[in-house]
C-alpha cells in the first residue's frame, strides 16, 4: 500500500470546449478544492469554475488605507507640529498640497505589501516546492493540453468516485499526484535565524555599497568629473581675469544672438515714427494677440480695452484704449508703451516677446474697430 500522501487526481483533455465542460461539471458536483491548468487563458473559465472574487483585495485595501493614514499623520506632524513654515499665507497643514504624496504612498504601500503577502504567505517563499511541479501532467498542460486537478483535501473527495467521475468526463491520463517529502515536511522559515541573517546581510551590503557609491566613489578620480567641472559658477572667483570676477559684463559694442536691445529708450516720438508692425492681421496672429492680451492686459484694461479694471479698486484704473488719443497713436507708439511702460504701467518686455507685443497691438486695433465700427465696416 502506497504510504505517500495523496495531493490530488489529475485528468487531461484535448480541447478548450472539453476543459470548459469539465470545469463546469466539477463545480456542479460540489467540489471546491480543484484547479484548472491551460497553456493560455480561456475566456469563460472563471464562470465555468464559479470562482469567487479573490480575498487578496481586502488585504490590498487594508494596506493601502494604512499607508494613506500613515502618510497623512506623518505630513501633518512635520508641517503643523514639528517644523512650522508659513508659505504664501497658507495654513501650516495645507491638505491639497499633500494629496499627491498621500496618493503615491497609498499606491506604493498597497502594491508592495500585497506582493510580499502573496510571496511569503500564499506562495510560502522561500519554499518553492509544489506537488505538481515537474510532473508529466504539468508538462502537458504547459504545452498543448488542458488539465484539471481535484485535491484530496476537498470535503467531497473520495478516491474511487473521483476516478470514475473524471472517466465520465472523458479525461485521459487520470493520474494520482503525491506530495514531495519537502512539501510534506515544510515549515515556515521566514523567522528562522538563518533566513533572517541572510536578509540582514543583504540589507547591510546594499546600504553599504549605496553609501560608498554616493558618498565616496563619486568624489574619487575619475568619477568626480561631474562634481569638479572646468567652469566658473555664478559668484565664483576667477583667476583668469585681473579683477577676479567670474561673472563678466558683455563686451562693449556686442549684442547676444536673439537679444537685440530696444533702441528707443525714453524716445516715444521716435518709436512712433520708426517702428512699424510687420505682422499681418491673420487669424493666427489675432488669436495670439487675444491670448496674450487677456493674460497680461485685461486685468487692468478690461477684456474690451475700455479701462474697466477687474481688480476691484486695488489698482488705479487705466484710461480707455478707445480714446481718440490712443486710436490716433501709431502702432510704434503703442509698442513703445508696452515695452517701456508709462506712468504706473510697468514694462512688459520681459513677459512678452517683440512678436507677441505686435500681435497684442493687432488685437487692440481689432477691438478699437469693433467697438467704434463705421457704417462702411458693416457692409
Amino acid at each position: 500500500m502506497d504510504e505517500r500522501k495523496l495531493y490530488s487526481y489529475t485528468g487531461i483533455f484535448d480541447t478548450p470546449d472539453e476543459i470548459i465542460h469539465a470545469a463546469d461539471a466539477v463545480a456542479g458536483k460540489g467540489y471546491v478544492k480543484y484547479d484548472v491548468h491551460t497553456p493560455y487563458p480561456l475566456h469563460g473559465m472563471d464562470n465555468a469554475m464559479r470562482l469567487k472574487p479573490s480575498k487578496i483585495g481586502y488585504a490590498t485595501l487594508v494596506f493601502g488605507l494604512s499607508g494613506a493614514v500613515a502618510a497623512l499623520l506623518t505630513l501633518f506632524w512635520m508641517a503643523a507640529v514639528d517644523y512650522k513654515l508659513v508659505i504664501g499665507g497658507k495654513p501650516f497643514f495645507s491638505f491639497p498640497a499633500y494629496v499627491p504624496i498621500i496618493f503615491e504612498v497609498t499606491v506604493l504601500s498597497a502594491s508592495v505589501i500585497t506582493v510580499l503577502t502573496m510571496l511569503f504567505i500564499f506562495f510560502k517563499l522561500p519554499n518553492n516546492s509544489h506537488p505538481l511541479n515537474s510532473t508529466g501532467y504539468m508538462k502537458k498542460v504547459s504545452s498543448d493540453k488542458y488539465g484539471i486537478s481535484i485535491q484530496a483535501d476537498d470535503p467531497n473527495f473520495n478516491e474511487e468516485e473521483v476516478k470514475l467521475f473524471l472517466s465520465s468526463l472523458h479525461a485521459k491520463d487520470i493520474t494520482p499526484i503525491y506530495y514531495d517529502p519537502e512539501e510534506v515536511n515544510y515549515k515556515h522559515v521566514i523567522l528562522q535565524p538563518k533566513f533572517l541573517g541572510f536578509l540582514a546581510l543583504v540589507a547591510f551590503l546594499t546600504s553599504g555599497i549605496t553609501y560608498f557609491t554616493l558618498n565616496k566613489l563619486m568624489y574619487m578620480v575619475p568619477f568626480n568629473w561631474m562634481d569638479e567641472q572646468a567652469k566658473v559658477i555664478p559668484q565664483q572667483k576667477s583667476a583668469v581675469f585681473a579683477d577676479g570676477f567670474g561673472m563678466r559684463q558683455p563686451v562693449n559694442g556686442t549684442v547676444a544672438r536673439g537679444q537685440m536691445p530696444f533702441l528707443y529708450n525714453d524716445k516715444p516720438e521716435e518709436a512712433a515714427v520708426n517702428l512699424v508692425n510687420l505682422l499681418l492681421p491673420s487669424k493666427e496672429n489675432l488669436s495670439l494677440g487675444e491670448t496674450k492680451y487677456n493674460i497680461y492686459c485685461s486685468p487692468c484694461h478690461g477684456y474690451h480695452a475700455e479701462g474697466d479694471s477687474r481688480l476691484r479698486g486695488q489698482f488705479p484704473n487705466p484710461p480707455s484704449l478707445h480714446s481718440e488719443k490712443v486710436k490716433n497713436w501709431t502702432d510704434g507708439r503703442i509698442f513703445y508703451v508696452i515695452t517701456e511702460g508709462q506712468n504706473i504701467m510697468p514694462s512688459y518686455a520681459t513677459q512678452l516677446t517683440p512678436e507677441e507685443r505686435w500681435a497684442v497691438i493687432l488685437y487692440i486695433r481689432a477691438l478699437q474697430r469693433s467697438l467704434n465700427a463705421k457704417e462702411s465696416d458693416l457692409k
